[in-house]
Order: structure tokens, then C-alpha cells, then sequence
């Protein structure tokens, strides 16, 4: 018998994450109202793509990448506690994986 629970915490768990990170970057950027997060979900993990507005791309990438490397340990240290593995890409607002220069910011391990 499956847990019925199962499902609902794991959504709660991703909406939570979501509105961490949509509620940190706002306090960091200018343009708040182009700050969004986009959740990609997979069997066992959560990429969160973090959208800012072009002028807003450094304050949220840091001097040699301080800031963005402080999100993703906040949002590991988060995941610990609900069991479940995110990671995050910092994406400017306006631009899709479709674009010859996206620029994709995500650190991988």
C-alpha cells in the first residue's frame, strides 16, 4: 500500500523551495517583478531555473560567482531537510535554451 501523503509533500516540498528562492532573489535584485522560478522535475531531483532581468544577472551571479554558489548552498542545506535533491540555474529573463547566446548560468558538480 502506497503512502498517500507521498505526493503531496513532495509537491509541497518543490512550491516551497520555489518560493524560497523567488522570496531571496527579490530582496537581491532591482527589478523584483521579473524575478520568477521555473521548476523542472524529474524521478528524483528538482532544477529550479532562477529568471532575472538582464540588468539583475550580476547581482544575483555575485563577484566571481559568491552570491549564486550562497543560493545553491542555501537551497542544499533546505533539501536536506525535505529529502529531496534541487539544484538551480540562473537564466536572464527574455532568453529560452533555444538561443545561440542563452546565457545559462548553473554550476555543476
Amino acid at each position: 500500500m502506497s503512502d498517500p501523503n507521498a505526493v503531496p509533500d513532495s509537491n509541497r516540498a518543490v512550491s516551497e523551495m520555489q518560493a524560497l528562492m523567488t522570496e531571496i532573489t527579490r530582496a537581491l535584485v532591482d527589478d523584483s517583478d521579473a524575478v520568477r522560478v521555473e521548476v523542472l522535475t524529474d524521478q528524483d531531483a528538482t532544477v529550479l531555473r532562477l529568471h532575472v532581468a538582464p540588468s539583475d544577472i550580476g547581482k544575483v551571479i555575485g563577484k566571481q560567482g559568491r552570491t549564486a554558489r550562497s543560493l545553491r548552498t542555501i537551497l542544499g542545506a533546505a533539501s536536506m531537510k525535505l529529502q529531496r535533491r534541487f539544484s538551480l540555474d540562473i537564466v536572464e529573463a527574455g532568453r529560452t535554451d533555444d538561443s545561440n547566446d542563452s546565457r545559462n548560468f548553473s554550476e555543476r558538480d
